[in-house]
């Protein structure tokens, strides 16, 4: 976002906004051990298409 010009001011009935808070750090990434399973989704999708069984 750009910066505003100097001789544009903020109306005076607006207060500055709060400084945005910092997210919690993630400790690891969960391994997903099911991302391939048919019994999890369904079917199974190969070449972007869905097959079923």
């Amino acid at each position: 976002m750009g910066k505003r010009p100097d001789h544009v001011r903020a109306p005076a009935y607006l207060s500055k906004s709060p400084p945005v808070p910092k997210p919690d750090p993630i400790d690891s990434v969960p391994k997903v051990t099911e991302e391939l399973s048919p019994t999890r989704y369904g079917d199974w999708e190969r070449k972007g298409i869905a097959v079923d069984f």
